[in-house]
């Protein structure tokens, strides 16, 4: 519902069933996720597998400041990061037999990206304020 739950319920609808759908929605796509994961891309299951993905979630939503456009944005960019890696390993291990890079650095890369967005990003812009804050209908 936004920064204004009042609002969504003077338009009609249904401010906690909203906020139920949404978080419905969000659980079953982070759940399609880890299958593509782990049945498409990887075609196993074996534990630690996310290997620390869920902190570069966390690290694009603080990166989006709750926006939509830059949450697309920082999506392709850590995805980037993360498709480079495995493309500068490939690269090494080609021109040089052994890698002249070790791949643990290569490894390193998406999380130190990571990092450095934290770094930049820490204390600008804010969560919606009524976030996690439950709504009785006729507040405002």
């Amino acid at each position: 519902m936004g920064e204004n739950p009042a609002a969504g319920e003077t338009s009609g609808l249904s401010v906690n069933r909203t906020r139920y759908a949404a978080i419905l929605l969000g659980a079953a796509l982070a759940g399609l996720g880890g299958a593509v994961l782990t049945v498409v891309q990887l075609r196993m299951f074996r534990e630690g597998i996310m290997g620390g993905r869920g902190w570069i979630a966390v690290a694009l939503v603080i990166f989006a400041r709750w926006q939509p456009s830059r949450a697309l944005f920082g999506a392709l960019l850590f995805g980037l990061a993360d498709s480079v890696q495995y493309r500068i390993q490939a690269l090494s291990q080609i021109g040089r037999g052994s890698g002249a890079i070790p791949y643990e650095f290569l490894l390193m890369l998406p999380y130190v990206l990571t990092l450095v967005v934290l770094w930049f990003r820490t204390g600008r812009g804010a969560a919606p304020e009524v976030l996690g804050r439950p709504y009785t209908k006729g507040e405002s």
